[in-house]
């Protein structure tokens, strides 16, 4: 039947006239559906048994996760490229190399689950369902933004959403998370995204033990390879049912890499060499890892993956476009959304004799 269906639609779009989709539709009927892919084992500490040592990727799969992580890619060299030019001003925190991490943690729970981060969230942002036009015009200050205009790149939010903060925990807070969640067996991930950096200081310079999947303690973690989508899947995944089960907390460390520096005043290249981050992007690069795997399994090929990049820079360049061109929030609208679900009242500015309106 398969051969035969193939057979027909060759016949009816054959020829010169044949166009990229139906040339699409022809192809996909020869890629698998789904292939057994082999990950690597995490380190496991006060656990008997973690997550599986193979998986299964759908073609469904596969797709999205690629997509999902060319968008966040073109999406933060865009920022990186609009600050530069001054369109984005103030803190702003990169996250290109880190897309397995944020597509594999989203692929591993369910949409309902609440996720609080730090900065470096634009690509939390995306896998939560913002879209790239309202984390674009927040970081320009615009009313299209996803707060508003007024959170930028440290404070963006959606729902079950409350990232973006501009706080790391610091360890005395961070311990006291883990023993509070561990007495009343709270339901809690806890993830350390180490990305071997903490702003410019090596993990090896900083720290006297870098095993971070073991600073909980008294509770159980995961070491993680953080540069596989997959590996970060089903290690959530473990994650999320250790919670779900009523066994308490769990904390995960994802071993991964940043290619930006820190922040946009850090080059990146002072406290480390560029043939350590070339070496990252290629030998290591999330996205090349995913694009191999697809292509070796016959998930896709070439040409298609490189009609859906075609295909994300246009959705990246016009998010861009509206992210510069939209309003800018009015003064009036300082003093709004103060509160969730309040009745309108007044709020004294600066000047004492300046009254603004909050509204929700």
């Amino acid at each position: 039947m398969r051969k035969m269906l193939a057979a027909v639609v060759s016949h009816v779009f054959s020829g010169a006239t044949q166009k990229p989709a139906m040339r699409g539709l022809l192809a996909s009927l020869n890629f698998s559906n789904d292939a057994t892919c082999d990950i690597k084992k995490c380190d496991l500490y006060r656990l008997e048994e973690g997550p599986p040592t193979s998986t299964v990727l759908t073609r469904e799969e596969a797709l999205k996760y690629y997509r999902t992580m060319q968008v966040i890619r073109r999406m933060e060299l865009k920022s990186d490229q609009m600050y530069k030019q001054k369109f984005i001003r103030g803190f702003c925190h990169l996250c290109d190399g880190q897309e397995a991490c944020c597509v594999g943690l989203e692929a591993g729970i369910n949409p309902t689950d609440h996720v609080i981060t730090s900065y470096r969230a634009h690509g939390l942002c995306y896998t939560r369902g913002l879209s790239v036009k309202s984390i674009l015009a927040e970081l320009t200050g615009r009313r299209g933004g996803c707060a508003k205009g007024k959170g930028g790149s440290m404070h963006m939010y959606g729902k079950h959403f409350y990232g973006g903060n501009g706080i790391v925990g610091a360890q005395g807070q961070v311990a006291e998370a883990y023993n509070i969640s561990a007495l009343w067996k709270l339901p809690c991930v806890f993830i350390c995204e180490n990305n071997r950096y903490g702003m410019g200081t090596a993990v090896e310079r900083a720290a006297a033990s870098t095993d971070y999947h073991k600073r909980g303690n008294f509770i159980p973690g995961l070491r993680v390879n953080g540069m596989d989508i997959l590996s970060v899947r089903e290690a959530t995944k473990f994650a999320a049912d250790h919670c779900r089960s009523g066994k308490g907390p769990i904390l995960m460390e994802l071993q991964t890499y940043r290619y930006h520096g820190h922040s946009m005043s850090d080059p990146g290249v002072s406290y480390r060499s560029r043939e350590e981050v070339h070496n990252m992007r290629s030998k290591s690069d999330p996205i090349m890892l995913l694009r191999e795997r697809m292509i070796n399994n016959n998930l896709s090929n070439v040409e298609e993956l490189k009609e859906i990049d075609a295909d994300v820079r246009k959705e990246v360049e016009e998010a861009a476009q509206f992210a510069i061109t939209d309003p800018e929030p009015t003064l009036d609208e300082l003093a709004h959304h103060l509160y969730y679900r309040n009745s309108p009242f007044e709020v004294r500015g600066t000047n004492k004799w300046i009254k603004y309106m909050s509204v929700s």
